[in-house]
C-alpha cells in the first residue's frame, strides 16, 4: 500500500501543487486548510507523514506540531517555510521536526525530503519492533542494526546467554565485543551478580597475575595487605577477559586450571579458593594461529572456545549505518534535530570504517561538534572523511573520489540507470548527478567508451 501523506497549507495552490507532484509520484495525498482541520485529518486518516506549513492563522504550525508530537511522537512532520524564515524551521526540528522544506518548493527537492523520511521512519520502526520482540525474553538496548549480521547475532546471542558456557567473542577492534559481553551477562541467571571486567592488555605482565587470582601480604614488594582477584570479585557471577590473546603463556596454566577446576590460590598463598564464575573472552586476534606459533595454549584455546560469538566488522553490514548515525545524533544532540542529507549519509555507507562502530561514533561526535547548522551536507562529510584518510593512511581505505564515485555508482544501478531516480537517491539534482557521472566517467553497465 502506498504511504499517506496529508498537506496542511492554508495557501490552496501550494496544497494542489504539493499534492499533484505527490500523487504522480504514487503517494496517497490528503489535504489540509488548517491547524485544526490537519489534527481531524490526522485522527482519521492516520498519515505516515505530515507537510505542515509554519504561518497559519489562527492556530499555526508550531502549536500543531506540539499537539501531533504529544499525541503521536513516531509520526514524521516535515515543516513548510518560506524563504528568510529558516531560522523558524530549524527551532521546529528541535522540537521534534523531522525535516523542513523552503518555499518554492521543486518537485525534486519534495519527493527526495518525503522518501528520505519515511524511509529513516520505517527503519525506527522496524529496529523498535525487533528489539521490542527480542527484549520480551533478552534486553539488548545498546545493540544497533538490523542488518542479516546483526539479526544473526541477536539469534545466536539468544541461545548462549540463558545457559553458564564459556564464550569466546572475537571480532576487529572498535566492533563492539564489550557490549556484547555485557549483553550476554545481563540476560543471562548471573545478571543479578557482578559483572568483572578485565582488559588483559591494559595491565603490565608482572601486574596481571594478582589482577586475575590476589595476593596475600607480603607476596612481593609492596603487598602490603590481602588483596582478593578479579575471580573472587566475580563470584557468583561473569568475568569478562577482554585481550585475552595477550595473556602471557606462564599465566595460562593458571586460568585453565579454573575453568577446569573452579578454584584458584592467589599469589603467595597455598590455600585454594573455590569460584563460580561464568567466563566470556574476548580477542581481536586469531588465536588459531597463536595456538599455531605456540603462543597460546590449544587446550586452554578450546576451554575458551566452548560457544564463539563473531561481532561482524561495520563494513559487513553498512546497511546499519544509518540507524547507527540517527543513535549516535541522539546521544550526542538529544532534541536538536541534527541530520545528514542522503547524499552525505550515501558517503557514510561507502566508507570501509577500518575502526569499526567506535570510529563511526567519535566521527558523529566530531562532526556534531563543528557542524555550522541542523542539517550536515555531504561536503561537510566529505572533508572529515578525507581528514580520517589523511590520520590514517595505512589503513587501505579508499580515497575521497574512490568513495563518492562508488556511491554514484550504486544509485544508478540501484535505479536501473535511471538519472531522475538516481538523483533524488543521492539528494542531488539531475544536472548535479549529470556532471558527476562526466567526472568520474561512469558509463552505464552495458555501454562501452566512444
Amino acid at each position: 500500500m502506498a504511504d499517506r501523506v496529508l498537506i496542511i497549507d492554508d495557501d490552496e495552490s501550494i496544497r494542489k501543487v504539493l499534492g499533484f507532484m505527490l500523487e504522480e509520484a504514487g503517494y496517497q495525498v490528503d489535504k489540509a486548510a488548517s491547524a485544526d482541520e490537519g489534527a481531524r485529518a490526522i485522527a482519521q486518516r492516520r498519515p505516515d507523514l505530515v507537510l505542515s506549513d509554519i504561518k497559519m492563522p489562527r492556530k499555526d504550525g508550531m502549536e500543531l506540531l506540539g499537539e501531533i508530537k504529544a499525541a503521536d511522537p513516531s509520526l514524521p512532520v516535515v515543516i513548510l517555510t518560506a524563504f528568510g524564515s529558516v531560522e523558524n524551521a530549524v527551532d521546529a526540528m528541535k522540537r521534534g521536526a523531522a525535516d523542513y522544506l523552503t518555499k518554492p518548493i521543486s518537485r525534486d527537492d519534495l519527493l527526495h525530503t518525503v522518501e528520505k523520511t519515511l524511509k529513516l521512519h520505517r527503519l525506527e520502526a522496524e529496529n523498535a519492533e525487533l528489539r521490542s520482540t527480542i527484549q520480551e525474553r533478552f534486553r539488548f538496548e545498546s545493540i544497533v542494526g538490523l542488518s542479516p549480521a546483526i539479526t544473526d547475532l541477536f539469534g545466536v546471542l539468544r541461545k548462549v546467554a540463558p545457559t553458564d558456557a564459556t564464550v569466546l567473542i572475537t571480532g576487529e577492534s572498535g566492533t563492539g565485543k564489550e557490549l556484547i559481553a555485557k549483553a550476554v551477562h545481563f540476560n543471562s541467571p548471573r545478571r543479578g551478580a557482578r559483572l568483572v571486567v578485565l582488559n588483559c592488555a591494559a595491565i603490565p605482565r608482572d601486574l596481571l597475575e594478582s589482577e586475575l587470582f590476589g595476593h596475600v601480604r607480603g607476596a612481593f614488594t609492596g603487598a602490603i595487605r590481602n588483596k582478593p582477584g578479579k575471580f573472587e570479585l566475580a563470584h557468583g557471577g561473569t568475568i569478562f577477559l577482554d585481550e585475552i590473546g595477550a595473556m602471557p603463556v606462564e599465566l595460562q596454566s593458571k586460568l585453565l586450571r579454573v575453568l577446569q577446576e573452579r578454584e584458584l590460590e592467589r599469589v603467595g598463598d597455598e590455600r585454594t579458593i573455590e569460584v563460580d564464575v561464568r567466563v566470556i573472552a574476548a580477542t581481536n586476534r586469531p588465536l588459531a594461529a597463536r595456538v599455531a606459533a605456540g603462543e597460546f595454549r590449544e587446550d586452554l584455546y578450546y576451554r575458551l572456545n566452548v560457544v564463539p560469538v563473531r561481532v561482524p566488522p561495520l563494513r559487513e553490514r553498512a546497511g546499519d549505518i544509518p540507524l547507527l548515525v540517527d543513535h549516535f545524533l541522539r546521544r550526542f544532540m538529544p532534541g536538536a534535530g541534527v541530520s545528514l542529507t542522503a547524499e552525505a549519509m550515501g558517503l557514510l555507507e561507502h566508507y570501509p570504517w577500518p575502526g569499526n562502530v567506535r570510529e563511526l561514533e567519535n566521527f558523529c561526535e566530531r562532526i556534531v561538534l563543528m557542524r555550522s547548522g541542523n542539517t550536515i551536507d555531504a561536503a561537510t562529510v566529505a572533508g572529515r572523511l578525507a581528514e580520517l584518510a589523511r590520520e590514517a593512511p595505512a589503513t587501505g581505505a579508499p580515497t575521497l573520489h574512490e568513495i563518492e564515485r562508488n556511491a554514484v555508482v550504486e544509485a544508478l544501478r540501484a535505479s536501473g540507470w535511471n538519472r531522475s531516480r538516481a538523483a533524488r537517491r543521492l539528494g542531488v539534482p539531475r544536472h548535479v548527478l549529470l556532471y558527476r557521472m562526466k567526472k568520474f566517467a561512469i558509463l552505464e553497465d552495458n555501454e562501452t567508451p566512444g
